[in-house]
């Protein structure tokens, strides 16, 4: 989102070339996108060279958790359907859902957008996309920048990055440490293929000319693969509210395959069992026009599954039952067991 020098004046774009008259109507249109996120602790309003932000009274000890990340060549399916409208939320979802990880509430919220000529409709459709996200993610969103660099981004295309800080209470830190032989791993449900494997995806539709409008089930192929990653925060943090949570792992890139085994100690295994849930029509779908095995599938794919929360087997039916109340899709589908020699972190039956 543009930063510009006070909240009733237009942004000054010295160094970056962007049209003026372009640049003040977008802040104008977007500063109520952006207002409409605000927490109480955001002091100030927008425009300054930099947002300010007070620790939440709630955090005794807090421990600031930060992430940042793009959205991937999803872009470029989002350039090919004209749809510009939820592909903020992805970005938005990508930083927030790494850092509730590690158990840390989201604060606030930037993003940088940067094309080769500025189209406010565009740019507006996706700076909305990013207030939506971070209302469902319940942080502010306190600025940002825009940049115009001719040459270097074709026609309308774009590209997005976002950055994300949230706190956690020090003695309240989620690290894996706590993980141990028994403890259930319990999947919440994606809305699609999330911001992951899309140079895949792409690839499979340029090569086989897939027509984006031709219906998988009741839903078009465009519609499925353009769906926004789906904010687990709020969710977690309400089970946080009266459950311990062991560990944590955000299935982006390298799916479950990959995501697992960095917050579980090096002495224990994942145990799946990919028969515990239903695999979305999508991933089938994948798996048949690229010609994928099962290991290759679960290695670049979230597989239906884009958070997977690690509990002890006591906890595991309230935990369940509470992330149910938050409206997602729940499923048990494993347990950690000691590794034994060479054997992998993960396994997948």
């Amino acid at each position: 989102m543009p930063q510009n020098k006070s909240e009733d004046t237009s942004i000054t774009y010295k160094d970056s070339g962007v049209d003026i008259e372009a640049g003040n109507n977008l802040i104008d249109r977007i500063k109520p996108y952006a207002k409409s996120t605000f927490r109480k602790e955001v002091l100030g309003g927008l425009g300054g060279f930099g947002s300010m932000f007070e620790m939440p009274s709630h955090i005794n000890n807090p421990v600031l958790v930060s992430g940042t990340d793009g959205v991937g060549t999803k872009l470029k399916l989002a350039f090919e359907l004209n749809k510009h409208d939820t592909i903020g939320q992805d970005l938005v979802a990508m930083c927030v859902n790494d850092i509730i990880v590690q158990g840390a509430e989201p604060l606030f919220f930037l993003d940088y957008f940067a094309c080769g000529k500025l189209n406010t409709q565009i740019a507006e459709k996706v700076i909305k996309g990013i207030s939506d996200g971070c209302k469902l993610a319940k942080c502010s969103l306190v600025g940002g920048e825009t940049a115009e660099m001719p040459g270097m981004y074709q026609g309308d295309e774009y590209d997005l990055a976002g950055f994300c800080v949230g706190a956690v209470d020090k003695n309240k830190i989620i690290d894996g440490k706590g993980v141990e032989e028994g403890d259930i791993l319990i999947g919440i449900g994606s809305s699609g293929a999330h911001s992951n494997g899309y140079s895949l995806i792409r690839k499979i539709i340029s090569e086989k000319k897939i027509n984006l409008d031709s219906k998988l089930g009741n839903e078009s192929i465009g519609d499925l693969l353009i769906k926004p990653t789906r904010i687990y925060t709020q969710s977690i943090l309400e089970v946080l509210k009266t459950e311990k949570i062991n560990a944590m792992a955000h299935i982006t890139g390298g799916g479950l395959i990959e995501n697992i085994p960095r917050v579980i100690p090096k002495e224990y295994r994942a145990v799946i069992s990919k028969n515990s849930w239903k695999i979305p029509k999508l991933f089938d779908w994948i798996k048949s026009e690229a010609n994928l095995d099962d290991d290759e599938l679960f290695k670049t794919f979230n597989c239906g599954i884009g958070m997977v929360i690690i509990v002890e087997k006591e906890s595991k039916n309230r935990v369940m039952s509470s992330l149910r109340n938050s409206k997602e899709n729940v499923f048990e589908i494993g347990k950690i067991t000691k590794k034994n020699g060479n054997e992998t972190q993960i396994q997948i039956l």
